[in-house]
């Protein structure tokens, strides 16, 4: 079973089952999304089979709160200017009566609806009177966000691909990935506040850009919205466990140990949906 988000002040015990598998669900694409896309078997990889635009993609189920939808970036195509846009909608992807072709300005404009362009630099946004925090300067294992709590080592994208020895590799610590670049992991959430409403923050490589959005209605379901647009191709949504490792990532885990590639996975007598897990941790 896996944890929920850990909040200061909260106990850190495990989410009654029905719980944890509604974050599972989470974890994976919505069957609605753009008419230019195409799931995979698993529902965690969304591919733009043509054009730009048309790249729409939500959560399978409402985020909970301090829950983050994380994805990486596959595959990048040239020729077009824009990158990957992010956030969070109020409406069942089930009620749309046909699905926007952009994020931005179609959805957003449909109201309670809040996206994040990515850009390659310059993502933070600054609160006033607070300074922006120097970028990979310290590495602390948990990602604190107002009261939310995430380990911070599956939210930064692997500079070395195909090493398992990721932890002792400087670069991977430093977090030198430019946010547009293949194999960078961007991540959604939403924060409640003390005033009932709920503040969205978009996360990239393991650093939170801080509020992109305020006042989103924290009581109503909250989806998240991944926009697969211009020079973004291809991602794959990338599961977070929040405190104990499920039995799902510990078998991952038990594999990857034994490899010296990622790539070595494909000879294993493994099933084709375990092969594709353990090679996208």
């Amino acid at each position: 079973m896996t944890c929920g988000p850990h909040v200061s002040g909260a106990e850190p015990h495990g989410a009654p089952a029905a719980m944890a598998a509604r974050w599972r669900l989470a974890a994976r694409f919505h069957h609605i999304h753009g008419a230019n896309i195409r799931l995979d078997a698993s529902r965690t990889q969304a591919t733009r089979v043509e054009s730009f635009a048309n790249g729409l993609c939500f959560s399978q189920e409402p985020l909970a709160p301090g829950q983050i939808f994380l994805v990486e970036i596959e595959e990048k195509e040239l020729g077009w200017c824009g990158h990957l846009r992010v956030g969070l909608t109020a409406h069942d992807p089930q009620s749309l009566e046909v699905v926007p072709e952009y994020s931005l300005p179609d959805l957003v404009s449909l109201g309670d609806s809040w996206v994040f362009a990515i850009t390659r630099n310059h993502n933070r946004v600054v609160v006033e009177g607070e300074e922006a925090q120097a970028r990979g300067q310290s590495w602390e294992p948990f990602l604190l966000i107002d009261r939310v709590r995430i380990p911070r080592d599956t939210l930064v994208g692997r500079s070395r691909p195909g090493r398992y020895s990721h932890i002792l590799d400087d670069l991977y610590k430093m977090n030198v990935l430019p946010a547009t670049a293949r194999r960078s992991r961007i991540g959604v959430l939403y924060a409640p506040q003390p005033d009932g409403t709920a503040d969205m923050h978009i996360v990239i490589n393991g650093e939170d850009m801080g509020p992109s959005a305020r006042g989103l209605p924290a009581t109503r379901p909250l989806y998240a919205v991944i926009d697969v647009f211009a020079s973004t191709k291809s991602v794959r949504v990338i599961p977070v466990d929040y405190g104990f490792l499920s039995l799902q990532t510990l078998c991952r885990l038990v594999i990857q140990k034994h490899i010296v590639h990622r790539l070595a996975i494909d000879g294993l007598d493994l099933p084709p949906l375990l092969k594709s897990w353990c090679q996208h941790e």
